[in-house]
């Protein structure tokens, strides 16, 4: 009898070390799956716009002292082209491009140009161009998202802008314009109606020099 308590007790011993490891293994399991889904959900880095990030931005990089004399020299940059000309050949343009680039205009880039967006080949530059012309920036989204998840339609965003009529665009559209503060969307807003972009160029130019009007002024028009 003695022994058979003995037995009993060794089993009762040796079912609880039994779940206290599978207790330990779904744990461990567990945090697995939580560290691998949180890494999974980390944000993309930021895509550096060239007209306007500042030269310690471009040290962090990894442009050469020389490359960003030139970058600081030459801009504004009207198109990426313009920006991509100034890039050595050697260097691994694929790699740059995903920290650093001029948003293209969706309605006016050669849809091969499109192809120097990280990521984008052949059918996603021909469905760039496909619904053209865009009015806004949440056209892009809906269509560009029947091909794409959200999260990767809001990566093209930081590559691409819609050009905003002035005198109807939304505050929202505004907003999605390549490097405006909120200050600068109030100033777009403040001035309407525009008669032409001359009143444009008056009115804007007097928070901005000459090289930032320019840059601005590529992103936006007036219905006459």
């Amino acid at each position: 009898m003695k022994q058979n308590k003995i037995s009993i007790l060794f089993l009762a011993l040796a079912l609880i070390g039994l779940v206290s490891c599978g207790n330990t293994k779904s744990n461990e399991e567990s945090t697995d799956a939580v560290s691998t889904e949180s890494e999974s959900k980390v944000a993309p880095s930021v895509v550096l716009n060239a007209n306007l990030a500042s030269e310690e931005e471009l040290a962090q990089i990894g442009l050469t002292a020389d490359m960003i004399q030139q970058v600081m020299e030459n801009r504004p940059f009207i198109t990426m082209n313009d920006f991509d000309a100034l890039v050595p050949a050697d260097m691994n343009k694929e790699e740059l491009y995903k920290s650093i680039f001029v948003p293209f205009n969706l309605n006016t880039t050669a849809e091969g140009d499109f192809k120097m967006i990280p990521g984008v080949g052949d059918k996603m530059a021909h469905e760039f161009e496909e619904y053209r012309p865009y009015t806004s920036i949440a056209q892009f989204r809906r269509e560009i998202g029947k091909y794409v998840d959200d999260a990767e339609v809001k990566r093209y965003e930081s590559y691409v802008f819609v050009p905003v009529e002035l005198n109807s665009a939304s505050e929202d559209d505004i907003k999605a314009l390549p490097g405006l503060s909120d200050k600068m969307v109030h100033e777009f807003l403040e001035y309407r109606p525009y008669d032409n972009m001359d009143r444009f160029y008056k009115e804007i130019g007097k928070y901005v020099d000459e090289k930032e009007l320019d840059r601005l002024a590529r992103l936006v028009y007036i219905n006459n």
